[in-house]
């Protein structure tokens, strides 16, 4: 016969697996992703709104408002990166710095201050390790030692990968750059 009971607890674990199954562990980013968040940082494009557990992360050209929200462990962005592939994209790795979830250095942040990501990626064809070679390049020429640099972006890229969070996808698309005019 019919067993309502059975039929309960069949649609709640096949409710929690829906759930689950949108939720992932994190995929990591290209570590060349840290600086484009101290950018962010550094050219304070980062709006946070803590009390409702959203932040809105403004592009490098600023032609574009990603949304990045977390609840708990799980974070969601709607940049390409994580929109398209799931992987932490900077503007969650800025957040992430923000809320002193990952070491965030100051003097180092200062160093990407004015850089138009945007510009560089899309002349090195989004080759980031070539974008970042140019920023460094740039960066080696005011006299600037980069290992620090490369240690703390190690470290970061570290702690990102130990820390217990999950990514979800954004229910909001990736901006076109519409979105942004007259703001």
């Amino acid at each position: 016969g019919y067993d309502s009971e059975q039929f309960i607890k069949r649609r709640c674990y096949s409710a929690k697996i829906t759930i689950f199954s949108r939720i992932h562990m994190k995929k990591m980013p290209p570590i060349e992703k840290i600086p484009e968040a101290y950018s962010a940082i550094a050219d304070n494009r980062i709006e946070m709104d803590a009390a409702n557990e959203m932040a809105h992360v403004f592009s490098s050209d600023r032609t574009k408002a990603y949304t990045v929200t977390w609840k708990d462990s799980v974070y969601t962005s709607n940049d390409n990166s994580s929109y398209w592939q799931g992987a932490v994209g900077y503007p969650m790795i800025a957040v992430l710095l923000l809320q002193g979830k990952l070491p965030l250095n100051p003097d180092i942040v200062a160093l990407f201050k004015d850089i138009n990501w945007k510009n560089i990626n899309t002349r090195h064809k989004n080759k980031y390790d070539r974008a970042l070679a140019e920023v460094f390049h740039d960066l080696a020429m005011q006299g600037i030692d980069l290992h620090p640099i490369e240690n703390n972006f190690r470290e970061v890229y570290a702690d990102l990968e130990n820390l217990p969070l999950k990514t979800k996808k954004s229910s909001l698309r990736p901006p076109t750059g519409k979105e942004t005019k007259g703001l």
